[in-house]
């Protein structure tokens, strides 16, 4: 068994994370916990403080009662607002309180976008310009090139929690590009995880959607690679475990 632990804030898009479990097989588990989600807001000083080291201290008697291995926090805007060297210490104090291997929903988009061999990304974020902005710039800090930033009119995660998979294509499609090798999508708000087979076969590319990355990361902490096709193309890569 492969016990995976996730900080994640508030409850938006949390239950692609059961769907996910259930496509990876029954040898592997994810324990999803709860952190204080603050303000309901797009401002990047608000998601800062989300990802504190007293909001992750919150979290922590709950995710060690798990069994976890590893640990990722599940906020995009929540990492990558920092900057590439604040999330890098943010990830390093995650680490340090849980005592295990941890990372985040931002450092697994460029770290799954290398697995996949892609340098030219296009992003669809369900954000204000100003916060897609923040991402492709740490998107460009890990070696990647964004060719397609795209911004919604979204500006709460409550709005784009209820999208469906034709407002998440509508995104994904509006910020494709012809150059671009692969499409991310960051926002941990957005249900994902039962659109990823439409999505890539809509764009014929592959797509990197918050939910399915973060899980990826997880399981790239614990050296473990899934074999889950139905999951994206991220999930059809060598070594295979078979489920």
């Amino acid at each position: 068994m492969t016990a995976l632990g996730f900080l994640y804030p508030g409850h938006r898009a949390e239950d692609d994370y059961p769907r996910i479990e259930q496509l990876l097989g029954s040898d592997i588990r994810v324990d999803l916990i709860h952190t204080d989600p603050g303000e309901d807001t797009r401002e990047p000083a608000a998601l800062r403080a989300l990802g504190s080291a007293e909001r992750f201290a919150e979290g922590m008697e709950a995710l060690r009662l798990t069994g976890a291995e590893t640990v990722v926090w599940a906020s995009a805007g929540g990492g990558f607002a920092h900057g590439w060297a604040g999330a890098q210490e943010q990830v390093r104090t995650l680490a340090r309180l849980a005592g295990m291997p941890a990372s985040s929903t931002s450092f697994g988009f460029v770290h799954a976008a290398r697995e996949l061999g892609v340098r030219r990304v296009a992003v669809a974020a369900a954000y204000p310009e100003d916060l897609t902005a923040l991402f492709a710039d740490f998107l460009r800090a890990g070696g990647l090139e964004v060719t397609g930033p795209r911004s919604s009119a979204a500006a709460a995660p409550a709005e784009v929690a209820g999208w469906g998979q034709e407002e998440v294509l509508a995104l994904a499609r509006a910020a494709d590009t012809h150059d671009a090798q692969a499409v991310l999508l960051p926002d941990t708000a957005l249900h994902t995880a039962a659109h990823l087979g439409p999505l890539e076969e809509a764009l014929s590319k592959p797509v990197l959607t918050a939910s399915q990355v973060t899980v990826w990361e997880a399981l790239r902490l614990a050296d473990r690679r899934v074999n889950a096709p139905t999951l994206g193309s991220l999930f059809t890569r060598e070594p295979l475990v078979q489920v």
